[in-house]
C-alpha cells in the first residue's frame, strides 16, 4: 500500500473515482478532468501528514471545485441552443462496471440545486458518510440529511424499478438501429410505447430538433420525414455501447455527423429516445471509437 509519503500513487488510485464524481456533478467528461486536474494541483501542495483520509479530501476538494463549476455551468444551459443533454460516457455492452446513474436520472438531477445534486450523490451513489458530506458541504449532519432527502423525492419518478436486461436492451438498440438505417417505419412503431419521447442534442452546431418530440405519432412523422429525405437512412454503426446506463450505438450519419443514441426501455417498450449530435460532446467519443466530430449534416 503506498503511504501518504507518495501523494502522487495515492492521487492516481482515486483519479477513476474523482473523474466519476465530477462528471456525475457536472455532466461534462471534459470538465471533470479539468476539476479533477486542478484538484490534483491543490493536493500536491497540501500539507500530506495533516491529511487523515487522502479519499475524504480529495472528494471534498473535487465537490467544493464543482460547486463553483456548476455557478457558470448552469448560466451557459439558460443560453444553450435547444436540448442540453450530458457528454455521453459509453461502455461495452459486456461492461458491467460503474453505478446505476443513468441518463435519465442526470437530466432529473439536473432540476436540484447544486447543493441538493451534491449531497444525493455522495450520499446516495458514492456512500459516502453523512459526517463527511457535511464537511464537504459546510452544512450541520441533519441540514445535509434534508438536503439529500429533498433531491430524492425529486428524482424518484426518473429511478428505473426494473433496469432492462442487458441483453434485451442490446438486442432492441440492434433492432432500432436496424430500422433506423433501412427506414423501416412499421418496425419502428412497434418498438415504441406510447409517449415515447426523443431528445435531439446539436448544440446549434448541427442539425437537432430545438425541443422534446412527445407521443408515438409526432415521433413517427418524425421518423417518417426524416426517412424521406435520408437523414436517418444508410448510417453506419461505429460501435455498440451502454451510454449512461441506457443501451445504445455510436453511429456515423448521412452527410458524416457523428452521434449517439440511448434508449430509455420499459416493460419492452422504447419510452425514451436520446440523440447527442453536438460535435462538442463526441470529440471523446470519436477518439475511442473513430470518426471525426464536427462535420454538419445539409440542412
Amino acid at each position: 500500500m503506498p503511504t501518504i509519503d507518495d501523494p502522487t500513487l495515492i492521487f492516481e488510485q482515486e483519479r477513476t473515482r474523482l473523474v466519476r464524481l465530477a462528471y456525475r456533478m457536472l455532466g461534462s467528461f471534459g470538465e471533470a478532468e479539468d476539476v479533477v486536474q486542478d484538484a490534483w494541483l491543490r493536493w500536491r501542495y497540501v500539507d500530506h501528514a495533516g491529511v487523515s483520509s487522502a479519499g475524504a479530501f480529495l472528494s471534498r476538494t473535487v465537490t467544493r471545485l464543482c460547486l463553483d463549476v456548476m455557478k457558470s455551468a448552469r448560466a451557459r444551459r439558460e443560453t444553450y441552443f435547444g436540448t442540453w443533454l450530458p457528454e455521453p460516457v459509453a461502455m461495452a455492452p459486456d461492461d458491467a462496471s460503474g453505478d446505476d446513474l443513468t441518463l435519465t436520472l442526470m437530466l432529473a438531477l439536473e432540476r436540484l440545486s447544486p447543493l441538493e445534486r451534491a449531497a444525493f450523490l455522495l450520499h446516495d451513489v458514492f456512500a459516502v458518510p453523512l459526517g463527511e458530506i457535511a464537511a464537504t458541504l459546510q452544512r450541520e449532519p441533519p441540514a445535509v440529511r434534508q438536503l439529500a432527502a429533498r433531491a430524492r423525492r425529486h428524482v424518484q419518478s426518473a429511478r428505473t424499478r426494473f433496469p432492462v436486461d442487458r441483453e434485451e436492451g442490446i438486442r432492441i438498440a440492434k433492432a432500432f438501429f436496424e430500422a433506423s438505417a433501412t427506414g423501416d417505419v412499421a418496425a419502428l412503431r412497434s418498438m415504441l410505447a406510447e409517449a415515447v419521447i426523443v431528445h435531439s442534442d446539436g448544440g446549434g452546431k448541427v442539425h437537432a430538433f430545438p425541443r422534446p418530440i412527445i407521443g408515438i405519432d409526432k415521433v413517427m412523422r418524425m421518423f417518417e420525414g426524416a426517412a424521406r429525405k435520408s437523414w436517418i437512412q444508410h448510417a453506419q454503426k461505429l460501435q455498440d455501447l451502454w451510454i449512461d446506463g441506457l443501451p445504445g450505438y455510436f453511429s456515423l450519419e448521412p452527410g458524416g455527423t457523428l452521434q449517439t443514441v440511448a434508449l430509455d426501455i420499459q416493460g419492452g417498450l422504447i419510452v425514451g429516445i436520446y440523440f447527442t449530435r453536438n460535435p462538442d460532446k463526441l470529440e471523446r467519443m470519436a477518439r475511442l471509437f473513430g470518426g471525426t466530430a464536427g462535420e454538419q449534416m445539409p440542412q
